[in-house]
């Protein structure tokens, strides 16, 4: 009986304790008490979750002894057949001396090989250089071993003995070189995505002050320009001389001052409006006084039956009752904003609820609704009325409402189905603001919750075809129009000012024309006050005896009655200007 074991040799023995890394076992058949350490890794081939499910303790197994170093023995047991204790990796037979091979190994257990190999007999000529390659990681940490004193230079891989110099290679790669061609072009499926994140470069803007573009644009706004300047030197010079005159806030604010009032003459509150407004707009206001006289000498009954839509009359209202959805195509001065409404209260349709009719602009629904309360009789705000944005001339008793396209936007806010509505009017839907547009997908849903809502959607183009088809293919109802003939006159050559040649247009067509109003497109509120004010001056340099011009301008931002004022015809021996 052995006193200690051997390396590769077969022993029995018993489980005297189970560890969670492993199980110590007794050895027998050697003198005294003998265990060594079966690792979980050397348990079985097939990887084992616990030690627990193969072992327990007391159990006899056939163990093979791997190794042995510093009083402690590496056994393994999948190496040995438990029943019959065969070797299943047996040692290599040793070589010959003069063989040609290496040590043995074992390659289950390399700890277990032996560290002694025959190193090759190398000439005087031949120099002995170890390259063992390593990858990253291992050279990683063989260096910080290194630096931390844990090894020598020699026992790193690589070192050179004969030289004494540890190789670093850095060019050495933990595997074979492979070369990598990078392709440029984009796969197929990301061809859109790069057509759409594609950064467009801007492009360059090349400025020529000389050119004739420049010069046009800086000879364009010179007459408004110049006026502008003017006015703010003799608002500066005005502000002057007051500081100059001693107007200081000392005198304003003393309540013990003696001689009645602080306030100068023209700095009154009751003055101040009057003082900054020019002399053109006061001679347009008058305090709403002036009259223009008659429109015509017709009656109101023979002016509705004069309008074009009168004679389809009778086919009109039919198609509204048959038809949920009707189109309506109608040149301008054909009556179809005045006279539908007036025809569905005719037709009855204010039984069931309001009448409502939009504008795609403020003056446009006042101007509609004061037309169709004269022709109605009655009062406005009455039975017809009008809703614009801060302002709503409407009461209980109305049943015809005209209002802007936004106004409606709101009430479908509150109320989708617009409940209170019988019969709604989208005139003038040809503009397509955005209103507008808006309004036809709510109008179009409420129509198909309320089968009883009628919906008229009126327009002055033939491009009637687009709204019928998104109205569930709604029939198209046509009236002709009420032409005048037009005469379009062009300049010889480009105006390098066309503010200054709109002034002179105007002065030619109001001193030799024969009786007409006249009518002035411009850009904004800026060119409109400058117009007027141009033209007003002119027209008093040339003194009484020519006959006299109305200026009137319109923009948003004019009080709703002044803008009205362009509706008003001139009175005999006058003329008006609407700019």
């Amino acid at each position: 009986m052995p006193d200690t074991p051997e390396v590769g040799q077969i022993y029995e023995g018993r489980v005297s304790s189970i560890q969670p890394f492993g199980a110590f076992i007794q050895l027998m058949g050697i003198k005294g008490r003998f265990e060594g350490l079966c690792h979980i890794s050397q348990l079985r081939k097939e990887r084992v979750q616990s030690v627990g499910d193969i072992l327990s303790r007391g159990d006899k197994v056939k163990v093979k002894v791997l190794k042995m170093e510093g009083g402690k023995t590496s056994l393994s047991m999948k190496e040995v057949d438990q029943t019959t204790g065969e070797d299943l990796n047996p040692a290599e037979p040793e070589l010959s001396a003069d063989a040609i091979g290496v040590a043995v190994r074992n390659p289950e257990a390399p700890w277990a090989n032996s560290e002694k190999r025959d190193e090759p007999k190398m000439s005087a000529t031949t120099t002995t250089r170890n390259r063992v390659r390593m990858s990253t990681p291992e050279r990683y940490e063989y260096e910080m071993m290194r630096r931390a004193g844990v090894i020598t230079a020699a026992e790193v891989p690589g070192f050179d003995a004969e030289t004494g110099v540890l190789n670093q290679d850095e060019q050495e790669s933990d595997g074979e070189d492979i070369e990598i061609e990078i392709c440029d072009d984009p796969a197929p499926f990301l061809q859109s995505f790069e057509v759409i994140n594609k950064e467009i470069e801007p492009v360059k803007v090349i400025k020529n002050p000389d050119g004739s573009l420049a010069q046009a644009a800086l000879m364009q706004g010179a007459l408004s320009k110049e006026r502008k300047e003017t006015k703010i030197q003799a608002q500066r010079e005005k502000d002057a001389e007051q500081q100059r005159g001693g107007l200081t806030a000392s005198r304003i604010l003393d309540p013990m001052q003696e001689g009645g009032s602080s306030w100068k003459d023209d700095d009154r509150p009751s003055n101040k409006r009057e003082r900054e407004m020019p002399d053109w707009m006061k001679h347009v206001t008058i305090g709403g006084k002036a009259t223009y006289g008659k429109r015509t000498n017709l009656s109101m009954k023979e002016q509705r039956e004069s309008l074009p839509i009168f004679g389809l009359k009778k086919p009109l209202i039919q198609a509204m009752c048959d038809n949920q959805i009707l189109v309506v195509i109608g040149e301008t001065g054909s009556g179809k904003t005045t006279q539908m409404t007036q025809y569905a209260v005719e037709a009855g349709f204010a039984r069931r609820g309001k009448i409502g009719c939009t504008q795609p602009r403020r003056v446009a629904a006042m101007s509609v609704a004061k037309r169709v309360a004269e022709e109605f009789g009655c009062k406005l705000g009455q039975e017809v009325g009008y809703t614009i944005r801060f302002e709503d001339c409407t009461s209980q008793d109305t049943i015809i409402k005209y209002m802007t396209d936004g106004m409606l936007l709101r009430e479908c806010l509150v109320d989708p189905d617009l409940s209170n509505y019988s019969l709604i009017m989208l005139d003038e839907a040809h503009e397509r603001t955005i209103h507008t547009d808006i309004l036809f997908g709510l109008l179009k849903a409420a129509s198909k919750k309320r089968p009883e809502l009628k919906l008229i959607i009126t327009s002055a183009t033939l491009d009637a075809v687009k709204f019928s088809e998104y109205f569930y293919e709604a029939p198209i109802f046509t009236i002709p129009g009420r032409t005048f003939p037009v005469e379009i006159l062009y300049t010889r050559e480009p105006e390098t000012d066309y503010l200054d040649a709109a002034h002179i247009t105007v002065m030619q067509i109001h001193l030799t024309e024969p009786p007409g109003d006249i009518l002035v497109f411009l850009t904004g509120q800026e060119e409109i006050d400058t117009s007027c004010e141009v033209l007003y001056e002119r027209m008093k340099s040339l003194g009484p005896d020519v006959p006299e011009l109305v200026i009137l301008p319109v923009y948003g931002a004019l009080p709703s009655e002044m803008q009205t004022r362009i509706f008003e015809p001139a009175s005999p021996g006058k003329r008006k200007v609407c700019v």
